[in-house]
C-alpha cells in the first residue's frame, strides 16, 4: 500500500513537471514574439530641438524638445513611445500639452528611430532595465539643463513606454506626475494572457485545477530563461508600483483592448491606490484612445498636467549625482 501510494505520488509529480515543461514552452514563444502593432508617426519638426545624450553603458539617444514660446512655460513633460515607435510619434498625443504651455521632450529609446542600436539586444514590447536606464539618462539630462531643471517634471507614456515612465516615476521622486496609455507591467499581462488562454484552449473544470501559484510558477521560469537568451532584465513593474501611492497618476485604458486587458489597468490603479485614476474609453483598442476620442483625451490630459507644481521642498529635487541609478544601482 505504502509503495503504491508513494507511485501514485511519483506519478503526479511527474505528471505535473511534464505539463509544466510544456507550458513553460508555450509561454515562452508567447513573451519572444511581439505582436503587430499598428504604430504611427509624424515628419521631422524643424521648430524642434535636437539633443542627444549619452546613457550609463554608453549608447547614444536622440530626440527632440517642443518649446512653449508664447509664455512662461507652466512645466516639462517628458514624453515615452511605444515599441517600435520614434520620438516624432509625440505630437500625436501631446499637441493640446504643447498649446497648453508645456514643453514637451521627448526621445528614441536604444535601438528605436535615430537613437544608436545596441549589438545583440533585440528589443520587444517587454520592459527591460535597458529602457529603464534610457529614461534616467534623459531625466538626467533634463537636470544639467539651466533652463529646464527649474521646472516641474511630469512623466508621459505609452504602451510599454508608459511601463517605463511608471517604473522611473516609483525611482525618483522629482517625477511630480505621471500619465500613461496602454500601459502594463510584464508579470500582470503574462497572467491576464494566460488564465485567458486556458480558459479558451482547456474545460472549464480542468481549468479550476490548475492554481494561481502555478500559473506564476510557469510565467516565472519562463521569464528568467528569456533573459539569458536576450541577455536582458525584465524590469518587474509590479513591485515598484507600490512607491507610487500618493503620487497624482492618470491611467487610460482602451476598452476594446485585446492586447493590455482592461483588468490589467485596473491592478495598475489597485497597487498605486488610486482606483479613480482609471479611465476606460469606450471602443477603444490599444494606444488609440485619442483616434476615439481626441477632445476629451486632450482635456483630461491638460486638466491632470495643469495641478503640476514644484515640490514646497525643493531640496527633494534629486541631481543626477544624488540619485540611486547614477550609483550604479539596476532595477530589479
Amino acid at each position: 500500500m505504502i509503495w503504491a501510494i508513494v507511485g501514485f505520488l511519483a506519478f503526479l509529480v511527474l505528471a505535473d513537471v511534464l505539463i509544466q515543461w510544456n507550458a513553460v514552452r508555450v509561454v515562452l514563444a508567447l513573451i519572444e514574439n511581439s505582436p503587430p502593432f499598428r504604430v504611427e508617426s509624424l515628419p521631422p519638426d524643424p521648430d524642434a530641438e535636437p539633443f542627444s545624450v549619452q546613457t550609463r553603458d554608453g549608447v547614444t539617444l536622440r530626440g527632440c524638445l517642443y518649446r512653449h514660446t508664447e509664455q512662461k512655460p507652466r512645466g516639462l513633460i517628458v514624453f515615452c513611445p511605444e515599441f517600435a515607435s520614434n520620438h516624432r510619434s509625440a505630437m500625436l498625443y501631446c499637441s493640446a500639452l504643447s498649446r497648453a504651455g508645456f514643453h514637451v521632450l521627448t526621445f528614441d529609446f536604444r535601438n528605436h528611430g535615430d537613437s544608436d542600436s545596441m549589438p545583440g539586444y533585440v528589443p520587444l514590447h517587454w520592459l527591460t532595465h535597458f529602457e529603464v536606464m534610457d529614461l534616467n539618462a534623459v531625466i538626467d539630462h533634463v537636470y544639467s539643463q539651466p533652463d529646464l531643471n527649474e521646472l516641474p517634471l511630469g512623466l508621459f507614456g505609452i504602451s510599454r513606454g508608459g511601463g517605463a515612465a511608471l517604473y522611473v516615476a516609483a525611482q525618483r521622486p522629482e517625477v511630480l506626475q505621471v500619465a500613461t496609455e496602454g500601459a502594463f507591467g510584464s508579470e500582470m499581462l503574462m497572467m491576464a494572457h494566460a488564465q485567458q488562454f486556458v480558459a479558451i484552449a482547456a474545460p472549464e473544470v480542468m481549468a479550476k485545477l490548475f492554481p494561481k501559484w502555478h500559473y506564476k510558477v510557469t510565467i516565472t521560469l519562463a521569464r528568467w530563461i528569456s533573459q539569458r537568451r536576450r541577455r536582458c532584465r525584465y524590469a518587474m513593474l509590479e513591485r515598484v508600483l507600490p512607491q507610487l501611492v500618493g503620487r497624482p497618476t492618470l491611467v487610460i485604458a482602451g476598452q476594446r483592448d485585446t492586447y493590455v486587458l482592461p483588468g490589467v489597468a485596473r491592478e495598475i490603479t489597485r497597487l498605486i491606490g488610486q482606483p479613480e485614476a482609471l479611465w476606460t474609453v469606450a471602443k477603444a483598442k490599444h494606444n488609440l484612445a485619442r483616434s476615439v476620442n481626441p477632445d476629451e483625451y486632450d482635456r483630461r490630459l491638460v486638466e491632470f498636467f495643469s495641478r503640476l507644481e514644484p515640490p514646497f521642498d525643493d531640496s527633494k529635487r534629486f541631481s543626477p549625482s544624488k540619485s540611486s541609478h547614477s550609483r550604479g544601482t539596476k532595477p530589479k
